[in-house]
């Protein structure tokens, strides 16, 4: 027991010494409890607050994880609200973590289940939607208490809104705003039970950083990804109503939250709206109510908090500053963060898609229509469309030029394929294409024209920057080009960009209407306009809501995109070259590798042909795969924007993609000026990726180049040392030897002269090469005894001829003579090539 825990047993004793002064007779004193816990637990009335949340705060630190969470189911059942209240706020900090990210709580987000079975066992009985937690939560919300929620915590559009005295847009704030009495300086929320634990678990995807050791788990494992499922599944069903709350009150479930005034007026708060539940009750009879009218609230509100905040950290001010290239990044997501969002997008395709067939078209709309049922048909364009467009509009003109924005690509995909989640999928065809997108599908792909075709073209850009020859980069132009030329699809974009572009001068009664973004100013059906049958009309809303009535439209089918995919099928088609060339000359060296090079007497070529890359990592079902990706992704494209082989062979000979007649790449993309060759915007991307070179070879010392990694770099040193000894000493008699006209003379020059000394040339793309007269006399190299492989290759002889009980003298021996013959025959054949030259 802790010092603050024996005071505080003290405490009571002395308490309940004084308290038997007064006890009525009923009380059995005989009863002994052995810690003060239990006597809370016994007599909760007789208990202050602080005594309960001092004792679990003690029990955190001196209790094991599974008893922790065994004493809070305890204290959860016996405890009464009012003490429970005291608590709440520590206990979902203590889950959670702080919002300034110094406590990380449980760790939800690397919790998992195959690392620690137990942990995430209890956690996430803890945490279910049906679970104790959620059981406090209710018993809480029965009794309305309150919780301050700071404002400096919530994302950037939302805190500059409220600390400049104007209401968000979003209903999730209203009458929640608390103004610090005269003289403070924060601002708080005050939010009901649901919405503080919601608040909490939501934005502790963003507060709380993964520990160091965390970096490599996957994210779909963790108890955090995992509990946001269960969560989506619980209170957004894709079938049947939301269940109603678990409660132990007599009173039945807990009630819709009331409203609570704001203490000062905000510039943008109109007339304040009833709520879901009053204005589904007051239009419906008690004997045809659903159950889920009841509850629609706590739905609502979930949605709300996801997308506030892990979506709303943008507004469309703050999109328009950022287009500046000086302009510095708000907020910066993580994948992770992106992984969540993609699963709340996914889910919520699968919920709205789950309407009834006669309740899909608004027409259908009726007073005995449920309110789930109205929420998923108005939950993505009501709460999600235009926060999830300024969200993706960042990640791609921000995100880094690496395989990471893989995972913003797969959202976005899952955003513009709804048929994917419906009831009845999108299935394959007999021949491996996907079939026709069907009809039905137009409203939403023109209702949702700027996330098909903006982004498209967004995407374009950040594909003509990257390096094709990549299977990862490869792979991306691929999906995005098969999702986009799925059958039926660009027609429907493309009539989309019709409706849009239709004057306005031939429908003269739209003269008068304002393309405006809709207001939020109460509950989701209080300010829901109503249907508007005018497609075009819902169109240009739609664009004019997202990028402000000045927008510039570039449409995804005019000439400005189609130079943009011609570029980009010029691009892969030079990648495709550069793949093959990687491969081929891969198989090359390998192929053509003296035997003996194994051994140390093969210098291996320093001067690659092409930089690094992926391919030569990943080897050639790489390359394989990487020629597939890409030539699907051409076939895609040409589909698509109608392009034709002889206006893909015109672009590619204009573009000076094709080989020489000695079959290596041109020289990268250059203007010639006064001091040489000039790079273009094309030839340093050509440069970057590795798609052309400058032949560039090594002309100077042999024995000066920087020590290689396969290299002992103390040995090389000494080694060099010891030749230049050598060399200084014993020049003029290798030189003598050297000048021999005999056998004796070739054996010498074959070892003491450097190959092709005299046959270099100066290098320049300008002017023809000129030969380089250099005269360096005969001289010993010993540098090859300082590589591993040599080394390595000596030993293994001397094992094996162990085996063969031969010393390491004679072993010696052998070597030298077998050395011997093979540099007798390489001289033999150096002589006859040079005859046969001249």
């Amino acid at each position: 027991m802790t010092t603050f825990q024996r005071r505080i047993a003290e405490w009571w004793s002395q308490f309940l010494t004084r308290a038997t002064l007064w006890t009525p007779q009923w009380f059995p004193k005989t009863t002994v409890f052995n810690s003060p816990q239990e006597h809370a637990m016994a007599f909760p009335h007789m208990q202050q607050p602080s005594f309960l949340l001092a004792s679990l705060k003690s029990d955190s630190i001196n209790k094991p994880f599974a008893q922790r969470c065994q004493d809070l189911v305890k204290v959860i059942e016996d405890f009464p609200a009012k003490e429970l209240h005291a608590i709440f706020p520590w206990l979902v900090e203590s889950i959670f973590g702080s919002l300034d990210g110094i406590l990380v709580g449980w760790n939800l987000r690397c919790l998992q289940g195959r690392v620690s079975p137990v942990e995430y066992s209890i956690a996430m009985e803890f945490l279910d939607p049906g679970g104790p937690m959620m059981k406090l939560v209710y018993k809480l919300q029965a009794e309305d208490y309150k919780f301050d929620f700071p404002v400096s915590y919530l994302p950037g559009p939302v805190k500059a809104s409220i600390q400049e005295r104007v209401l968000p847009d979003s209903p999730l704030y209203h009458n929640k705003v608390q103004f610090p009495p005269t003289g403070g300086l924060s601002l708080n929320l005050a939010l009901n039970p649901f919405e503080y634990y919601m608040f909490f678990f939501a934005l502790s995807l963003i507060t709380q950083k993964p520990l160091p050791g965390a970096l490599h788990i996957r994210t779909s494992d963790c108890a955090y990804f995992i509990l946001v499922d269960r969560y989506l599944s619980w209170f957004l069903p894709t079938e049947g109503s939301v269940l109603p709350p678990l409660s132990s009150s007599p009173g039945g479930p807990s009630p819709s939250p009331a409203p609570r005034t704001p203490a000062m007026p905000f510039a943008s708060y109109g007339l304040h709206h009833t709520s879901l539940l009053k204005r589904h009750i007051s239009h419906q009879t008690s004997v045809n109510a659903d159950p889920a009218s009841h509850e629609i609230w706590r739905s609502e509100t979930l949605l709300q908090v996801f997308v506030e905040m892990w979506l709303h950290h943008y507004s469309l001010e703050m999109y328009q500053k950022m287009q500046s290239p000086h302009a510095k990044e708000s907020f910066t997501p993580t994948e992770e963060h992106v992984l969540v969002v993609r699963l709340l997008l996914k889910h919520l395709h699968a919920f709205s898609n789950s309407l009834k067939p006669e309740q899909v078209s608004p027409s259908a709309h009726s007073h005995a229509t449920s309110p789930l049922e109205e929420f998923k048909r108005a939950a993505i364009p009501r709460f999600v469309q235009q926060k999830l467009y300024l969200f993706l509009q960042h990640c791609f003109g921000h995100w880094p030029l690496d395989a990471s924005f893989r995972a913003v690509l797969e959202m976005w995909l899952s955003y513009l394929q709804p048929w994917r989640y419906a009831p009845e999928k999108q299935a394959q065809s007999s021949d491996g294409q996907a079939r026709c997108v069907s009809e039905r599908w137009a409203p939403f792909v023109q209702e949702n024209l700027l996330l098909y075709t903006k982004l498209f073209v967004g995407f374009l850009s950040r594909a003509l920057r990257t390096d094709l020859v990549s299977p990862k980069n490869a792979l991306m132009v691929f999906r995005v080009a098969k999702v986009f030329a799925q059958p039926n699809l660009a027609e429907m974009i493309q009539k989309g960009e019709q409706l849009f572009l239709e004057p306005e001068l031939v429908i003269p009664h739209r003269q008068h209407r304002l393309f405006t973004a809709p207001t939020f100013t109460g509950s989701f059906l209080s300010s829901w306009p109503p249907a508007v049958t005018d497609t075009s009309f819902k169109v240009k809303s739609h664009v004019y809501s997202l990028e402000g009535q000045d927008c510039k439209y570039t449409p995804m089918f005019g000439p400005e995109v189609r130079t943009l995919v011609l570029r980009l099928a010029q691009l892969i088609t030079q990648a495709k070259q550069t793949a093959k060339s990687i491969s081929d000359q891969c198989g090359e060296s390998t192929a053509g590798r003296p035997f003996l090079s194994w051994l140390g007497f093969y210098s291996s070529d320093t001067n690659s042909s092409y930089p690094a890359n992926d391919l030569d990592e990943m080897g050639q079902d790489s390359v394989r795969k990487t020629d597939e990706y890409l030539e699907k992704a051409l076939e895609y494209l040409c589909q698509m924007f109608r392009l034709n082989e002889a206006q893909l062979t015109q672009l590619t000979l204009a573009l000076g993609t094709t080989q020489d007649e000695n079959g290596k790449k041109q020289l990268p993309d250059c203007i010639v000026g006064e001091d040489g060759l000039i790079l273009t915007p094309l030839g340093r991307y050509q440069i970057i990726n590795g798609l052309r070179k400058f032949d560039i070879e090594y002309q100077g010392d042999s024995e000066l180049q920087p020590i290689r990694s396969y290299e002992i770099a103390s040995l090389v040193r000494l080694l060099f040392r010891l030749s230049s000894t050598i060399n200084h000493r014993f020049a003029g008699q290798m030189a003598a030897l050297c000048s021999r006209a005999d056998f004796l003379g070739s054996f010498c020059r074959y070892h003491l002269m450097e190959p092709g000394l005299t046959s270099r040339h100066l290098l320049s793309p300008v002017e023809p090469g000129r030969s380089v007269s250099r005269v360096r006399g005969p001289r010993l190299s010993l540098r090859f005894l300082g590589s591993y492989r040599t080394l390595l290759s000596l030993l293994l002889a001397f094992f094996v001829a162990s085996l063969f009980c031969i010393g390491p003298l004679p072993c010696a021996l052998f070597l030298v003579l077998g050395y011997f013959l093979y540099a007798m025959a390489m001289t033999l054949l150096t002589e006859r090539g040079k005859l046969h030259q001249l």
